[in-house]
């Protein structure tokens, strides 16, 4: 087995991938599909933690665009992350692998609560984190809270699983001479505004020099590859 270039690591996944071809929900087949990516990565030896956003069931700021309260929204956008968080939690134990949920707000009757020394000690014993409810607190995106939790683990990159294989100068699916950036510093990824994620969570990577990987996660055996060292997707990191 080649050395692997990543030992611990966060994978962020949207809500909306769960979809599918839904048009809400969670689609049984991509399910299992990111089981299965999960399951491969960690029979490898890699740590993994994961955090999946709630945008399939719903989205704190799209219910305050049409006039609820945000915080309220928010906190409904943080429990619809718990109903995903179970569902992969769910499939991966039946797929014989060993896994923690843990969640920003207490639940004891479902989920641990986050204490980032019991996330740590999860992982060296070689169980998948899921980490739900995003920070716990209104305003912040789950891409936020999934750098957060990355920092807090010491991971040693966030990979981003999208439905594109990397970062592009414009939308590669509406686009197809959009330009793909294999490499590219935070600072590029801000000043082009390429939404790789939020700022907020851009600028926490950058502080703490924490590299992210953009990749398609819908291919199967590409977080395998990547792990193994393979140019698949695209890097932010800091200037090399």
């Amino acid at each position: 087995m080649s050395e692997l270039k990543y030992k611990r690591v966060l994978l962020k996944l949207s809500g909306e991938s769960l979809m599918g071809n839904q048009s809400f929900g969670i689609d049984p087949t991509v399910l299992e599909h990111f089981a299965d990516e999960v399951k491969a990565v960690k029979e490898m030896g890699v740590e993994i933690a994961v955090v999946i956003g709630g945008g399939n069931i719903f989205r704190g700021m799209a219910g305050a665009a049409k006039g609820m309260d945000r915080v309220q929204a928010d906190y409904m956008g943080m429990l619809a992350t718990v109903i995903n968080s179970m569902a992969l939690q769910d499939a991966l134990e039946r797929k014989g692998v060993f896994t923690r949920l843990m969640t920003a707000i207490k639940m004891e009757q479902i989920a641990e609560p986050f204490i980032r020394r019991r996330a740590i000690r999860h992982l060296e014993k070689g169980r998948v984190v899921i980490f739900g409810a995003g920070t716990g607190n209104p305003y912040f995106t789950t891409d936020t809270a999934a750098v957060l939790r990355a920092v807090e683990i010491e991971a040693d990159a966030i990979f981003k699983g999208t439905r594109v294989d990397g970062i592009y100068d414009s939308d590669p699916e509406k686009n197809p001479a959009a330009l793909k950036f294999p490499y590219i510093s935070y600072n590029d990824v801000i000043q082009k505004n390429l939404r790789v994620m939020d700022l907020t969570a851009i600028t926490l990577c950058q502080d703490n020099s924490l590299p992210i990987v953009v990749f398609n996660m819908n291919e199967a055996g590409n977080l395998k590859r990547i792990l193994h060292g393979d140019n698949i997707g695209s890097v932010v990191s800091l200037p090399v």
